[in-house]
């Protein structure tokens, strides 16, 4: 799932001590121990009773994290990975975080990006949480919005986003449904500013409620940092002032990974990612396409490029050492808004490219610390973050 609103920023973890440990040449042992700490196992004694069941693991820690759009942040987060009794290797692991963040922009956010798999894979419950305060920069609208119109503006947001889908014909492919409700209030604005002259429909608020059908199909073998298989999830939704919102209009969105080990020698991954997200009708301003971020477009503060279409696509090197923890990747991308994707134009695809560090914190379920450094057409930003960026 595109999980534009914040997933950018969730991390997890002791930074601090991760890296005061890893600086001064942390024993293995000791590593273990130090993780260990932040962890609780709720099923440890049944485990215990029965080999057969997968260790749960609900990981609660301090957090750090770094990204442009927020500056540092702190605050606790958990992580819980777990598979309900019955499932055994044909079922993924499911992954739930929590993440309570303060920054130091004087934003806040409570989110939770969820993805689950019932017994044997029969069902996947996927979404997202989000409540957040949460100063974003706007340039303008469109693919040439210079640097010069930067303003800021300030707004509460409550998302809920919860998506139901069922093992449908084949294996690994999900159809399903769910809603989206997103609510933009106590909105600010630079008085006389662009937005103040622009003054776009649902500038100063807006309710977004609607219902949505969805197509995924995901075999790969990892949902945290995948070494192999296809990832491809297309939502539709429908919103109507009827429903209870403020706007008509639609969304299409589409996400597209694949994930291949090019070599037979080492665990070394390719990954390559192409996303679109299209919106048709009275659409407010809080729905519109941002381009940038952690995720994909890495270099580019997020919506620094503003419109009601985007495509954008992505590739990424995974470098692994063996016996370490130590890894790192060299990632290229493309991508741009439209008003329209039928204007699209070659001459203003915006170029994203970086590399990064990882050090993996949980070698049995391949979870990294990242830190990324992305460049872009005048532009560059640091990433620090947990797991992969897809």
């Amino acid at each position: 799932m595109n999980r534009n609103y914040a997933s950018s920023l969730i991390s997890y973890g002791i930074v601090v001590l991760f890296t005061l440990g890893l600086s001064s040449g942390l024993k293995a042992q000791n590593f273990e121990k130090l993780k260990d700490f932040f962890t609780i196992y709720p099923n440890k004694k049944a485990v215990e009773r029965d080999s057969t069941l997968y260790l749960s693991k609900f990981i609660a820690a301090p957090v750090v994290s770094y990204s442009p759009e927020t500056n540092f942040a702190f605050g606790t987060g958990a992580k819980f990975l777990f598979k309900f009794n019955g499932s055994g290797e044909e079922t993924r692991v499911s992954n739930m975080p929590i993440t309570l963040q303060y920054t130091l922009n004087s934003q806040f956010f409570l989110y939770s990006g969820f993805e689950i798999f019932t017994n044997q894979e029969k069902w996947v419950i996927e979404g997202n949480i989000l409540f957040q305060n949460y100063p974003r920069l706007y340039y303008g609208l469109g693919t040439n919005s210079p640097e010069s119109a930067e303003e800021e503006y300030n707004y509460y947001q409550l998302l809920v986003e919860p998506i139901f889908l069922k093992q449908a014909f084949a294996r690994y492919l999900f159809i399903g449904a769910g809603v989206r409700y997103n609510h933009i209030y106590k909105t600010e604005i630079e008085q006389g500013g662009l937005i103040d002259q622009e003054r776009l429909t649902g500038f100063d608020g807006s309710t977004s409620l609607g219902a949505e059908a969805a197509v995924l199909y995901d075999s790969r073998n990892n949902v945290l940092n995948a070494q192999n298989g296809w990832y491809l999830e297309f939502t539709r939704g429908e919103y109507f002032k009827a429903l209870g919102g403020t706007h008509n209009f639609d969304l299409t969105r589409f996400d597209l990974r694949h994930f291949v080990k090019p070599f037979d020698n080492n665990d070394d991954v390719l990954a390559f990612q192409f996303v679109g997200r299209f919106t048709r009708g009275g659409l407010p301003f809080s729905e519109f396409s941002f381009l940038g971020g952690s995720e994909i477009m890495r270099g580019y503060r997020e919506g620094r490029y503003v419109d009601r279409d985007l495509l954008a696509s992505q590739v990424e090197y995974r470098k692994t050492f063996k016996n370490s923890r130590w890894g790192a990747v060299a990632f290229a991308g493309a991508g741009d808004v439209y008003n329209h994707v039928e204007n699209f134009q070659f001459k203003n695809i915006k170029p994203s490219y970086g590399a990064g560090l990882r050090f993996m914190i949980d070698k049995e379920e391949r979870l990294n610390l990242r830190f990324d450094a992305g460049f872009g057409r005048g532009s560059n930003e640091f990433y620090l973050s947990i797991a992969e960026a897809f």
